[in-house]
């Protein structure tokens, strides 16, 4: 499931860097702002669902609004009203500070993830959390779940994150304090689901365009334009 957490460390981590300050790009507390963000790029929520190149499809299906629409329901609802008491739990046992920004990775813009928490230190390592509540005894963590940690250890360069749930029993919270294990950052998983993300906006890109994606293996000055042209397509493919 991870590494056992312990409570202690009850020092606050440093505000982050101006370099990571930089790459956020909105904030859910504006939800209609974070959510045209969140549409022009692939976040942790769209790689979650990506097991393999059949899921592919699906996800593009989901991205450009056709297919069934999930608006919440009453567990969801639940789960954002603990958040920032389980947000506050976190911060002081583990020092790291709730967040609400939507954050872009340094090289491809369009991947972007929202971490519930983050902590950044004296020497720029970054560590995250990712909050849930579930109904469910789990024994292990969830692959969809675990798909979201890497991918936003992936956007933030971050070396591993502290995974936290709390149990409720028809939204009764079950135990006094929240559960947790450390995630480590898995860099082999990280590069499948960053194969699987360009996968993905590829398919956005041709299902928009009508054309495929430019071709990888040009020469080095025709691949630079080629590349450039393709961020470009990836812009609109993934506007709404």
């Amino acid at each position: 499931m991870g590494r056992p957490c312990s409570v202690g460390g009850r020092g606050y981590g440093l505000l982050v860097t101006p370099e990571l300050q930089a790459r956020i790009i909105a904030d859910s507390r504006d939800r209609v702002a974070w959510l045209r963000a969140r549409a022009r790029g692939i976040t942790a929520t769209d790689v979650a669902g990506l097991s393999g190149e059949k899921s592919i499809a699906r996800a593009a299906d989901s991205k450009l609004g056709h297919g069934a629409r999930f608006g919440g329901n009453a567990y969801t609802d639940h789960g954002r009203r603990r958040e920032p008491e389980i947000a506050a739990w976190v911060a002081a046992t583990h020092g790291i500070q709730p967040s609400s920004a939507l954050f872009r990775a340094e090289l491809e813009h369009r991947h972007l993830a929202t971490p519930d928490g983050i902590m950044e230190d004296a020497t720029g390592r970054v560590t995250l959390a990712e909050i849930k509540t579930t109904n469910k005894d789990w024994r292990t963590i969830p692959r969809t779940y675990l798909r979201q940690v890497w991918w936003q250890q992936h956007v933030l360069g971050a070396d591993r994150t502290l995974f936290v749930w709390e149990e409720h029993d028809q939204f009764r919270p079950i135990h006094d304090e929240p559960r947790c294990v450390w995630i480590d950052r898995d860099d082999k998983e990280i590069g499948r689901l960053v194969h699987m993300a360009n996968r993905l906006i590829d398919e956005l890109y041709h299902r928009t365009t009508g054309q495929q994606p430019p071709s990888r293996t040009a020469p080095a000055d025709d691949r630079r334009e080629a590349l450039r042209e393709r961020d470009m397509f990836r812009a609109l493919a993934l506007s709404d």
